[in-house]
């Protein structure tokens, strides 16, 4: 087993994948392909997701407290994010549902950088460089990552709701 040198930005993207697949089958190669992250990395980072015990040994089931966890309490420290310039892009964080609907955002937009996005809004980077040209594959997936956005760039009230919105769609 390769020595494990920490999370990676993308284990968390493949794990909020698996979870919004909602007990689908699935398997490595399908991952690869909706993230368009390689077939070696997905399974590289499900290594270092089971070291860390946030999905099982055999690689199917993600310990969704666990994870849970990580998320509220430690990714905004691992993976930390700062708005960047105004640009064209896809809504996240506070600005996209399921966060936007609950709070007025006095408006500031974040923003994933993207050419082809329908916002203007100071940008921030996503936990993966694909995901702004394969977040409309799926909502459920989406949402999962507006929370997560919200939780490392949000006022403590958009966090508290993120975390709410985070357990209902964990448990």
């Amino acid at each position: 087993m390769k020595k494990h040198n920490g999370m990676r930005p993308q284990d968390i993207v493949i794990l909020l994948k698996i979870i919004s697949l909602q007990n689908e089958n699935w398997n490595n190669t399908k991952i690869s392909k909706t993230l368009q992250i390689s077939a070696s990395e997905v399974s590289e980072a499900l290594t270092r997701c089971s070291y860390a015990k946030l999905i099982d040994s055999k690689k199917k089931t993600v310990y969704k407290s666990a994870f849970k966890e990580f998320l509220i309490y430690g990714l905004k420290y691992v993976f930390p994010v700062k708005p960047g310039a105004v640009v064209r892009g896809i809504a996240t964080a506070h600005s996209a549902n399921p966060i936007k609907q609950h709070f007025n955002s006095n408006n500031t937009v974040y923003v994933w950088s993207y050419a082809k996005g329908e916002h203007r809004g100071e940008s921030i980077k996503p936990l993966y460089k694909t995901i702004p040209q394969i977040i409309n594959t799926n909502d459920i997936f989406y949402e999962l990552l507006v929370i997560v956005d919200t939780i490392r760039i949000g006022r403590a009230r958009e966090v508290k709701f993120a975390i709410e919105e985070l357990e209902k769609r964990f448990n």
